[in-house]
This record gives structure tokens, C-alpha cells and sequence, in this order.
């Protein structure tokens, strides 16, 4: 058996705009029915009570005279003089009908009952207020009924169809005018919630366009204030409130400019200042290892650290000078680079540092190139490398991979391991400037918290991204750079 398609759901209206127009129709919806079932209603009771009216008016003149019709004679027939065609009479004598018709073109004819209208016409009370009933050979009828002269009940009834057509025709003219108000009103209420609703548009605009900047860092350029509206009305407010807000935290991204402002400027002139006596205490710790006689085994120890720091506090200080300069806008070289070559050397490095890890490559049987900096190039594959040493234990596998740019698009590296992972927390924010796996280890056993700000800040000065996914037993990071294709494609 096939199965049965689903209907589609009909869901409410979500924008404000469809919902004040859904709901002024449906108001107007509801007080047209209101006023229609009202009217209608009405009509109907006056009408009803001008039929008892005439029915009370005819005192049961045509149903008395249908005793005669038992002895028909010249003087002695059913009197129609004065009765409305289709005008309905009956007898009722001990409770049983004795004589029924109804006046055809103002002669009476009879009417043939069944035991169902039998049992209707004796049930209809004598002198109250008519009542509806529908005989099987005619249409509803209004009918009363009285007491005769000589004990009989005598029943009189007006046919229902002019008041039911009238009615009809009243709630098919309030229909049409109706239903052409609902639909004009559609219409003009859309028009008009749109022209109410624009200064909320503008106010929509504007708050998407704060969105869509980039509010983390650097100078930012909000979009120019909401021209002004009136205050009295919501829309109003709310343009006045985003005003402010924009306001706000424009003072606020101008002041934390220039705080980064002044940061990066301390940090690329204390880099740049103490590039000079970092490598003079280098020197003079060198000189001094160089003596030739012998020296104390701690005064050597002494030395040796020092010398150690030092070559640490200079990586730290040159780090922190690439850092400033790429915040800087200062542009990188560039000249085609030989990507499969840099991956070669980079592991080739890491092989004779970490012996107690297995570093595999995976490259292509053609050397793929770029365009950039071959220095930083070479710096952002060591940096991955050495986070995957520092990060993962003794017999960790971390394979570096290449694959070549599909079409002349992107040149993609990655650099996966099959370590611990890095936690779900640290992940966001594993690019940020010293950023640390364990905050209470020792500076000697781990970096110094700058290498994958490097590889980001240098990626990004290639005009590529990058990115990471990690999980126990799996970590992956995955370089986008621009191929010497892309870069050096001829315009159309």
C-alpha cells in the first residue's frame, strides 16, 4: 500500500510585518462575522414575527371553512377569498387531521399527508406563537394553531420560502461586500504596516550591519546613526536606544584601539630594545664558556643556563617583534616558494630533534608552489611540528601532508597527530597569544605560548586561514593557502 502523502503544515505568519497585517484581517474577520450573524439573525426574527403576525391576523378563517369541503355546494365551498397563495389549512377534530390543503391560484387543493405529518400537525400547541414544521409534500411552513367553534382545532400556515430566500440573498450580498472589505483591507494594511514598519526596517539594517563587522580587533567603522524619529512611538525608542548603543560602543572599540594601539607599539619597541642586550649577554656567556682555563663547576652550570635563557629570551623577543610587525600591515615577501621543499627540511628538523616520535609525510609526486615568504613559511610548518613534539608523548605518529590545489584553487597543508588531543575548552582559543595547555608547567617544558599565533598571524598575511579539529587520538591542523595560480591568474 502506497503511503499517504502528508499534507503540508499551515504554519503562522513569523514576521512582525505579516503578523499585524494576519492579525488586522482576522479581527476585521471576526467583526464582520459578528455583524453579518447579527444581522442575519434579526432579519430572520422580524421576519418570522411578521408571518405570526399575519397568521394571527387570518384568525383561521381558510382552515374553518375546510369543514365544508365534506358537502361541497355553490354556497357551500373552502373560502380563499382573501388568501395569500400558498396559503396552508388543516382540521384537526379529536386530535385527528380531518381536512388539509393549501390555496393553489386561489383555488384550495389537498395536501397529502403521511402519518409523520399527522403526528406533526397535532403536535403544534394551540394558541401560542407559530412554529416551524416541514410537511413531506411541501417546503417548511410557519404555522398556528386555534381553537374552532365546534371543538376542532384549526391550523393555518404561511410558506417559509420568501423568508428563507430573503435571508439567503442577505448573507450572500454581505459575502461578497465582506469579503471584498477583508480583501481590501489586506491589501491596504500591507501597505500600510510596510510604511509604518520602515523605520524598524532601518533599525533591522543597521543592527545587521554591526554584525557583520569585525568587532575583535582593529579599527572599526560602525555605520552612521539612525536618522532621528519620533520619540513617542516605539519605533522611535528603539532607533533612539541603537543610537546610543552605537554611540557606546563605538567609544567603547575607539579606546581599545588605541589601547592595542599603544600595546603593539610597547611590544615592537621593547622587542626591537631588547634584541641588543639579549645578544650581548649571549656574546659575553659564549666568551666566557670560550676560557681557556678551568672554571668552577657551578660558575659553568651558571654560565650554561644563561646561555640557555638567553637563546630563549632572543626566540621570545624575535616572536614577539614578527608578531607586532604583522599587526602592523608589514608586508611579507613575495616570490614563488617551493612548498614540498620547506615540508621536506621542516620534518627533516624535527627528525633529528624528537628520535623518540615517527614523522611521516604524505606530499605529491609534483612539488606544489605558493607565493609568499619562504622564511615564514618554513617558521609556520616548524611551528606545527614542534607543537605536535611538545604536546604529544614518546611514539606519536604526525604525518604532514600536502595536497595540490584542484583547478588552481587553494594549496592545502595539514599536520595531524595521533596524541591525547587538545582539550574541548582550549580549542576556541588555541591561536590566541599565549595561550597554554597547562598554565602551572614549567617554561622549559613547554613553548612559549606564541607558535600557533604565528602560524595564524603569517597564514593570514599569505591571504589564507586556518583551522583545527581535535579529539582524543586525533588532532588535525589544516593550513588554506593561496596557490601561485591564484595569485598570479591573468584578468578576464
Amino acid at each position: 500500500m502506497s503511503a499517504r502523502r502528508r499534507l503540508p503544515r499551515l504554519r503562522p505568519p513569523r514576521s512582525l510585518r505579516a503578523r499585524l497585517t494576519a492579525g488586522l484581517v482576522v479581527l476585521l474577520a471576526a467583526a464582520c462575522l459578528a455583524v453579518g450573524a447579527t444581522t442575519v439573525i434579526s432579519l430572520e426574527h422580524f421576519l418570522l414575527g411578521r408571518l405570526d403576525q399575519q397568521l394571527s391576523a387570518s384568525g383561521g378563517r381558510f382552515a374553518a371553512s375546510l369543514e365544508h369541503g365534506e358537502r361541497p355546494d355553490t354556497d357551500n365551498r373552502p373560502d380563499t377569498r382573501g388568501q395569500a397563495n400558498g396559503t396552508f389549512g388543516a382540521r384537526l377534530l379529536g386530535g385527528r387531521v380531518t381536512q388539509a390543503a393549501v390555496v393553489r391560484d386561489d383555488t384550495p387543493a389537498a395536501v397529502p399527508l403521511t402519518e409523520a405529518d399527522r403526528r406533526a400537525l397535532a403536535a403544534v400547541p394551540v394558541g401560542q406563537d407559530g412554529r416551524t414544521i416541514r410537511l413531506s409534500a411541501l417546503k417548511p411552513y410557519r404555522v398556528t394553531a386555534v381553537s374552532g367553534d365546534d371543538g376542532d382545532v384549526l391550523i393555518t400556515g404561511l410558506p417559509l420560502h420568501p423568508v428563507e430566500e430573503t435571508v439567503h440573498r442577505l448573507e450572500l450580498v454581505e459575502a461578497l461586500v465582506f469579503g471584498a472589505a477583508l480583501a481590501a483591507t489586506a491589501i491596504a494594511g500591507t501597505l500600510w504596516v510596510r510604511v509604518s514598519l520602515r523605520p524598524l526596517d532601518r533599525v533591522a539594517t543597521t543592527a545587521a550591519e554591526v554584525t557583520r563587522l569585525p568587532l575583535a580587533s582593529g579599527q572599526v567603522a560602525l555605520p552612521a546613526p539612525l536618522p532621528p524619529s519620533d520619540p513617542d512611538t516605539e519605533v522611535g525608542q528603539v532607533a533612539t536606544a541603537l543610537n546610543r548603543m552605537l554611540g557606546h560602543v563605538g567609544d567603547a572599540l575607539d579606546r581599545r584601539h588605541a589601547s592595542e594601539e599603544r600595546l603593539r607599539h610597547f611590544a615592537a619597541d621593547a622587542s626591537h630594545e631588547l634584541r641588543t642586550p639579549v645578544a650581548t649577554v649571549r656574546a659575553h656567556t659564549e666568551l666566557a664558556l670560550r676560557h681557556k682555563g678551568p672554571l668552577p663547576p657551578d660558575v659553568q652550570h651558571a654560565l650554561e643556563r644563561i646561555q640557555s635563557e638567553s637563546q630563549r629570551m632572543s626566540g621570545l623577543v624575535d616572536d614577539l617583534l614578527l608578531l607586532a610587525r604583522l599587526d602592523a600591515g608589514r608586508p611579507l615577501a613575495r616570490e614563488p616558494v617551493d612548498l614540498t621543499r620547506l615540508a621536506l627540511d621542516a620534518v627533516d628538523d624535527a627528525r633529528a630533534v624528537a628520535r623518540d616520535h615517527r614523522w611521516l609525510l604524505d606530499l605529491p609526486p609534483e612539488p606544489v608552489h605558493v607565493v609568499g615568504d619562504a622564511h615564514r613559511l618554513h617558521q609556520v610548518i616548524a611551528n606545527l611540528l614542534a607543537n605536535a613534539r611538545l604536546h604529544t608523548p614518546a611514539g606519536t605518529e604526525t604525518t604532514l601532508a600536502i595536497t595540490p590545489p584542484p583547478d588552481g584553487g587553494e594549496t592545502q597543508l595539514t599536520v595531524t597527530d595521533n596524541g591525547p588531543g587538545i582539550p574541548e575548552a582550549l580549542q576556541p582559543e588555541v591561536f590566541d597569544r599565549f595561550t597554554r595547555a597547562d598554565h602551572s608547567r614549567s617554561r622549559t617544558a613547554g613553548g612559549t605560548g606564541l607558535g600557533l599565533a604565528i602560524v595564524q598571524a603569517v597564514t593570514t598575511a599569505h591571504g589564507g586561514s586556518v583551522e583545527v579539529t581535535s579529539r582524543p587520538g586525533r588532532t588535525c591542523f589544516r593550513l588554506h593557502l593561496p596557490s601561485a595560480s591564484m595569485l598570479h591568474r591573468p584578468a578576464e
